[in-house]
């Protein structure tokens, strides 16, 4: 059974429910191969990967999954389009899975400000136009107004890097690289109330909430997908897959007589 609200019963990830799950941090025991091949930090093949995506325009397709443990309640994101990282524009379509009952929000992103289309916040055939470095993300593992940009930010700051082999990924061969990310990355601008919870449960469990992170790296040395998840007492998993590098970026400003300033709010379509 899939229900949205999912999103809201999760918005802080409470405390006594992911304590449950300390284990999931992985263990302090590991047999000696896995640690002879951890000893080498791979955290600069992995920043300069992200570096060389960011300065192309690419094919952006994400997917964010909560579930809960006993899988009985799950939500799904997709959000997809083509964004010009070194020129920060971009388009992108954001949908909730069908059982999510919304309809798709489009969002435009010009400089530091972005246009949403069908956002529940505003008035039908208005866009709003909101502060691209105001927004904050409400939600664990996500994106404020679902910027690629945020995540590969987040993706560069890796620690403990690992190379774990060569995989497929856009129907070629590349590196993967997995590390974990910082309480500190972790709550990147998060609202004060998420963040809130993430500090509460990081202080009762006297360490950083575990938080997996894999970068994947084409022969061309770019980072071609990224994904952070979590596994306690939920499943989260966030994966952003870039692909056609160099693709044309149509993204302009809509006529400033259909624009609404607004406030990134509510919205659970936009982090």
């Amino acid at each position: 059974m899939r229900r949205s609200h999912l999103l809201s019963a999760t918005v802080s990830v409470p405390v006594a429910v992911l304590l449950l799950c300390t284990a999931c941090s992985g263990g302090a025991d590991r047999d000696s191969a896995e640690s002879a091949k951890k000893a080498v930090d791979h955290g600069a093949a992995v920043r300069a990967a992200i570096g060389r995506t960011s300065a192309d325009s690419v094919r952006v397709d994400e997917n964010i999954e909560m579930r809960s443990t006993d899988s009985t309640t799950t939500y799904e994101l997709a959000i997809a389009g083509a964004f010009d990282l070194a020129g920060d524009r971009g388009r992108l379509t954001v949908e909730l899975d069908e059982a999510g009952g919304m309809d798709p929000v489009e969002e435009v992103f010009v400089g530091d400000t972005v246009y949403l289309w069908g956002s529940r916040t505003v008035a039908e055939g208005k866009w709003a136009a909101v502060d691209r470095s105001e927004a904050l993300t409400r939600y664990f593992l996500r994106s404020p107004l679902n910027d690629p940009e945020h995540l590969l930010r987040q993706m560069k700051a890796m620690r403990q890097v690992s190379n774990e082999g060569t995989e497929q990924v856009n129907d070629a061969p590349a590196v993967h690289y997995r590390g974990t990310i910082d309480h500190r990355t972790a709550t990147l601008r998060m609202s004060t109330k998420t963040k809130q919870g993430l500090d509460s449960m990081r202080e009762e469990l006297g360490d950083d909430v575990p938080v997996y992170a894999d970068v994947w790296v084409d022969g061309k040395g770019r980072a071609v997908q990224a994904r952070l998840s979590f596994f306690g007492g939920v499943k989260v998993v966030t994966t952003m897959t870039l692909s056609d590098f160099g693709t044309p970026v149509k993204a302009e400003a809509p006529p400033a007589e259909q624009v609404v300033p607004m406030t990134a709010g509510d919205d659970v379509l936009l982090a």
